[in-house]
């Protein structure tokens, strides 16, 4: 397996390549995702839930006070964005932060703080 030190994994076809986190990115994603977008206090929410322990959707959606399906739209536009991972399948997938968050955590904070203040 590749060394991704300070990267995030991307797997296509069972090929691991290794992306560096850019900082610039990340901050464009989250304020993109966080504050360009309605549901950027759910997906805060969400994120803030998964950071303290790991959840599959129907936890999620207890903890954040949320309906099952809007939970699930959000996991969606977080997996496909990679600010979330999975792991397991079907009924048994359990959500995590991914690597791009945890690498990008200061900009992270810095976007939730911004929302907070509006």
């Amino acid at each position: 397996m590749a060394d991704c030190k300070n990267r995030y994994d991307v797997y296509l076809q069972d090929e691991v390549f290794c992306t560096m986190v850019d900082e610039k990115y990340a901050r464009r994603l989250f304020q993109f995702l966080l504050l360009g977008s309605r549901g950027g206090p759910s997906r805060i929410k969400i994120i803030h839930a998964i950071i303290n322990s790991p959840l599959n959707t129907n936890q999620l959606a207890k903890e954040v006070g949320l309906d099952f399906k809007a939970v699930q739209h959000h996991l969606k536009v977080l997996t496909k964005n990679n600010m979330v991972v999975t792991m397991g399948e079907k009924y048994n997938v359990v959500y995590f932060p991914s690597p791009l968050l945890d690498e990008s955590m200061d900009a992270f904070n810095d976007i939730v703080s911004r929302v907070k203040e509006k």
